[in-house]
C-alpha cells in the first residue's frame, strides 16, 4: 500500500465543459452538457510544448471525475502519473477524465438511442476539444485511451472501430465474452423484476427513489443499462429492452444477437474491425485469474 503523500500536486487539474450534440435527446433525459477534468503537467503551464494525451474511461457505476479525488493511504491518478514521471518510468502527459455517468449507473461508450451517442462524443467532440484547448500533440499516434471494466470495454471498442484515432489502447478487465458475463445475471434480474410485476420502468423509479444505494438491486439496474445500450426500445420511456423473457428467463434469440453483435469476440472477426485494431502501435489487455464476472475467459478467447 503506498504511503500517503502530503506533497501538493505539481501539475494542475483543469476543467472544461462540452455541450454535446451527440448526447442530445437521449431517452434517459440525462444532461448533454458534460464536464471534463484535464490533468496538465507542470511543464505545460505557459509553455509551447505539446504532450501526449491519455483519455481515461471509467468503470460502470463510476465517473472518470472520481480519478482526480483525494484518496486515503494511496494516490489518485494525477499523483500516480507524477510519481512515475519523477521516477523516470514515463514522460509528462496530459490526461483527460470525462464525466460519462448516466442515470442507469454508467456507460459502455457506444452509440445508443436510449443512453446517448457516446462513441460519437468521444471521437467527434471530446478529442477536438482537448486538441483545441490543451497542450496536446495532434497526431493520433501520440494519444491513448484506457479504462477498467466497462471503461476497458469502451477503450477496446475504440480500437476495434476507431483505431485510426489512437496510438495505444489499454483494456483492463474489459467486458469480453458476453455469454459468460451477462447470462448468469438473467435469473437474478428476473426474480427482482417479478416483485414489480415485471415492469422495468416501475423498478427503476423505485430504485431512484431510494434514499440510499441498494447494491442488491444495482446488479439488475446494470443489466437494464446493458439493454438500453445494446438493444434499446425507442417506444419505452427509458429505452430498456431485455434479451430474455422475464417470466421464463428464456433467451429471445433476435434480441440476444443484438447484444452479441457488440461483443469484442464478435467484432474482432469482422475484417474492418481487425484492420482498425491494427492501427494503434500498442494494444494491452489484462485481467485477474479469478474475475467475478468471468472476464478472464473472454480475454483469453480474444487473444487466442
Amino acid at each position: 500500500m503506498p504511503v500517503h503523500s502530503f506533497a501538493p500536486l505539481q501539475g494542475r487539474v483543469l476543467e472544461t465543459w462540452i455541450d454535446s450534440r451527440a448526447l442530445q435527446g437521449n431517452l434517459l433525459g440525462d444532461p448533454s452538457r458534460r464536464c471534463v477534468q484535464v490533468y496538465v503537467p507542470p511543464s505545460g503551464e505557459g509553455s509551447t510544448t505539446r504532450f501526449p494525451l491519455l483519455v481515461y474511461l471509467a468503470s460502470f457505476t463510476n465517473s472518470s471525475l472520481k480519478m482526480t479525488s483525494w484518496k486515503a493511504f494511496g494516490e489518485n491518478f494525477p499523483q500516480r502519473v507524477e510519481r512515475l514521471i519523477q521516477a523516470g518510468k514515463m514522460g509528462p502527459v496530459v490526461v483527460a477524465f470525462p464525466d460519462c455517468f448516466t442515470s442507469l449507473g454508467g456507460n459502455q461508450y457506444v452509440n445508443s438511442e436510449a443512453m446517448g451517442n457516446w462513441e460519437d462524443f468521444l471521437v467527434a467532440e471530446l478529442l477536438p476539444r482537448l486538441i483545441s484547448e490543451f497542450p496536446v500533440e495532434t497526431s493520433p499516434q501520440s494519444r491513448g485511451v484506457l479504462g477498467f471494466s466497462s471503461g476497458g470495454y469502451g477503450a477496446l471498442v475504440q480500437g476495434l472501430r476507431h483505431g485510426e484515432q489512437w496510438g495505444a489502447i489499454a483494456c483492463h478487465s474489459g467486458d469480453i465474452g458476453f455469454d459468460l458475463l451477462f447470462q448468469p445475471f438473467f435469473p437474478r434480474a428476473a426474480r427482482q423484476l417479478e416483485a414489480v410485476d415485471f415492469q422495468t420502468e416501475q423498478f427503476l423509479e423505485d430504485f431512484w427513489a431510494r434514499p440510499k444505494l441498494d447494491r442488491r438491486l444495482l446488479e439488475t439496474v446494470s443489466l437494464l443499462a446493458m439493454g438500453a445500450t445494446y438493444d434499446p426500445d425507442p417506444h419505452q420511456n427509458f429505452g430498456v429492452r431485455l434479451p430474455f423473457d422475464p417470466h421464463t428467463c428464456e433467451l429471445i434469440p433476435e434480441r440476444w444477437s443484438r447484444w452479441l453483435a457488440n461483443d469484442p469476440l464478435e467484432l474482432v472477426d469482422k475484417p474492418a474491425c481487425r484492420r482498425s485494431l491494427s492501427r494503434p502501435r500498442a494494444l494491452y489487455l489484462d485481467c485477474g485469474r479469478r474475475d467475478q464476472y468471468n472476464l478472464q475467459f473472454g480475454a483469453r478467447r480474444l487473444v487466442c
